[in-house]
């Protein structure tokens, strides 16, 4: 039963999350043949004045987690 979470940058509208929630389902069922209605996915939006924050705790601080690294640091 596979759960995406994701945390985006705010400022994108509903539609704009919905159409990223079926992608990434799409994704899931292609890469691993999850049927689509086994997949859930959350998407949680982060303010930009706390992305640094939020890239320290979540992201630099969990290198072992990550299969796609960002291009970036902060």
């Amino acid at each position: 039963m596979p759960h995406v979470t994701l945390r985006l940058a705010s400022g994108r509208s509903d539609a704009d999350k919905q159409r990223l929630a079926d992608a990434l389902a799409e994704a899931v069922t292609a890469a691993i043949g999850s049927p689509p209605e086994s997949i859930s996915v959350a998407i949680e939006d982060v303010a930009m004045g706390d992305w640094p924050g939020f890239y320290r705790s979540e992201i630099a601080a969990h290198p072992e987690l990550l299969f796609k690294p960002p291009g970036y640091t902060l």
